[in-house]
């Protein structure tokens, strides 16, 4: 959806500059809304530039902005960034980039110092003339002067399959701190998000000194950015294959090791609900219900919900006010009148609006895999080990769908060989008790949409996988017409990861989504959420959507190794974000549901 992604940078750009010139906060919101709505919308919003009341009957949408959406579908830009854009150097808004150096520090550094470039805040930082402007202390400057440098590393947004085992890490580290009553992770990466910018952890301590010096001086910290009572950051080392790194081991200088900042935060056990809502956000959802506690005459903060006095000097807490609400995010929620929201729930997508909280898609619910190769194409276990990896998860079912002839350089099996593979798993099938063993196949869909074996084969298989491996920048007309030709045929089950994007690396193909939930609907073909962190395809938006369309979705780990098992949980906090239930998802079935269904194609 290439018009969205479009739409989403000139929206936030706008506003970027916008807040950079110091122009109205209302103006700047109404941009930040609306690219955020768009962001989060599972249809390609140009089709509906033609009918300018369909664009402000969204909400976050306004007359204005629909009028700059309405232009960027005939002009391709908008007139008022191309405006601002003369205004604004390009530098000040790379500055944005750097943690910590918000718009107004932005801006400061620019109009009064000439600031335009990282080159020239190294420079007034090097010579001592930061510390004229206001604000501007000897300990703001260190910690932007440790942004710099940890910008420049370069690391950019962990994956979700990174950022996880790290946390977990610390979260288990901190559990053995003496005096730990309570800790977890929050931010974006308890609310599931692809990627993340940092970690934090919340901790209930007796000692909060105690456990701060904990935090600091854990084994794989590589530099501490900041130490308080309560508060501390520090960059974590990362000692993980992360594609273009690749680092192993703990040799060499320290400083120059991949890392992610940290944040710990120590909280009263009173507040414990409050804190862990507030850090957890998203941003934008905690807005929602400040917004909705003014309403009530109450004040919602990271220590509670409180009696709002609006004559009073001070914060409620500071002020001794006891609060309405603290100790749980639940009883948050129902003070404010509001059902319980889960974490992956929270990004202003109409999640306060639901008069129940869903009963979404859990990690406990899936009982198959049905998309997984062995070391007969590019996977590395044997059909015995993958049988047996999959039977010690508790699955019901698990498919064998090594690749088809086309990817060679997976080592895609002839029909000569798959032929040949099902004498082997038939014999499997003799030798393994308490689990079912499907021979199937990920059957390459080629760029015009045909299919990499004839219908004979596909016919002959037990499960289909149709999945996009090449031609992945194709133009969206053509993506749809070559995905919708895939849906059509009367043997594909599942399509795999049907944009073939890689997060951070490449975007996929950017087909019609509405055009292919309709079809995989009418032609009772599930679409899959890859479960591998490098994947997460379908993304949570898709997945949104072809919940909303009644599509059937697929969750699989794609297993080439024995460790793939363990990313599922990545794609079920995928299918959370997309507000999936358990139902509809086909690797949720009984053995018998969902081998009837799959047999409805094939035999």
């Amino acid at each position: 959806m290439s018009f969205n992604r479009d739409a989403v940078r000139l929206l936030n750009e706008i506003a970027s500059m916008m807040e950079l010139l110091g122009e109205n906060p209302f103006k700047i919101n109404a941009h930040a809304r609306a690219a955020r709505a768009i962001e989060g919308m599972s249809q390609d919003l140009g089709a509906a530039t033609g009918d300018r009341s369909a664009l402000t009957d969204i909400e976050g949408i306004g007359p204005k902005i629909a009028d700059k959406l309405i232009e960027l579908a005939e002009t391709g830009g908008m007139s008022e960034h191309a405006a601002l854009a003369e205004k604004v150097p390009a530098g000040p808004m790379g500055l944005l980039n750097i943690p910590g150096l918000g718009p107004k520090t932005v801006r400061l550094l620019w109009q009064e110092r000439g600031v335009t470039d990282l080159a020239g805040l190294k420079a007034i930082i090097e010579d001592g003339s930061i510390l004229e402007l206001p604000r501007m202390g000897k300990k703001a400057v260190e910690k932007i002067a440790a942004a710099i440098k940890f910008a420049e590393q370069d690391t950019g947004r962990l994956h979700l399959g990174v950022a996880m085992p790290v946390a977990e890490t610390v979260v288990e580290h901190m559990r053995g701190v003496k005096g730990v009553t309570r800790v977890t992770f929050a931010g974006s990466l308890r609310r599931g998000k692809e990627t993340v910018g940092d970690i934090d952890i919340l901790v209930c301590a007796d000692d909060p000194v105690a456990a701060g010096e904990a935090f600091r001086t854990m084994p794989e910290v590589v530099a501490v950015l900041a130490a308080g009572d309560t508060k501390s950051s520090v960059r974590y080392g990362l000692d993980v294959d992360l594609g273009r790194w690749n680092f192993e081991g703990r040799s060499g200088d320290a400083e120059e090791r991949p890392s992610v900042q940290v944040d710990l935060r120590v909280v009263d056990e009173s507040s414990w609900g409050a804190a862990l809502l507030y850090f957890s956000g998203s941003k934008e959802h905690n807005v929602r219900l400040r917004e909705r506690a003014l309403k009530q005459d109450l004040t919602l903060n990271e220590y509670g919900l409180f009696p709002e006095d609006r004559e009073a000097e001070g914060s409620p807490q500071s002020r001794g006010v006891k609060p309405v609400a603290a100790a749980t995010e639940e009883e948050i929620y129902a003070k404010l009148g509001l059902v319980f929201v889960p974490p992956e729930l929270r990004e202003d997508r109409g999640e306060l609006a639901l008069d129940e909280t869903p009963a979404l898609i859990e990690v406990g619910d899936i009982k198959a895999e049905l998309h997984a190769h062995t070391t007969e194409s590019d996977g590395s276990l044997a059909l015995a080990e993958l049988v047996a990896g999959a039977k010690e998860r508790g699955f019901h079912t698990i498919a064998v769908t090594d690749h088809s002839k086309s990817a060679a350089v997976a080592g895609g099996l002839t029909v000569k060989r798959l032929r040949a593979q099902r004498g082997a798993i038939d014999a499997a099938r003799q030798e393994t008790k308490g689990i079912t063993i499907l021979h199937g196949s990920e059957v390459d869909i080629l760029a015009d949409g045909e299919l990499d074996y004839d219908d004979e084969i596909l016919a002959w298989l037990d499960v289909v996988v149709a999945s996009p491996h090449a031609a992945l920048s194709q133009d969206p007309k053509a993506a749809t017409k070559r995905l919708l030709r895939a849906i059509e045929n009367p043997h594909v089950n599942i399509i795999g990861h049907p944009t073939g994007r890689l997060i951070n690396k490449r975007p996929g193909i950017e087909p019609a989504m509405d055009e292919i939930y309709a079809a995989a609907k009418e032609h009772d073909v599930a679409l899959e959420i890859n479960a591998h962190w490098l994947r997460l395809d379908l993304r949570d938006t898709h997945v949104r959507g072809a919940v909303e369309a009644e599509c059937l979705i697929a969750i699989d780990c794609d297993v080439h190794r024995a460790g793939d098992f363990d990313n599922l949980r990545y794609g079920v906090l995928t299918g959370r974000r997309g507000w999936l239930p358990k139902d509809r998802c086909i690797n949720t079935w009984s053995a018998k549901k969902l081998q009837g269904w799959l047999a409805k194609k094939h035999g």
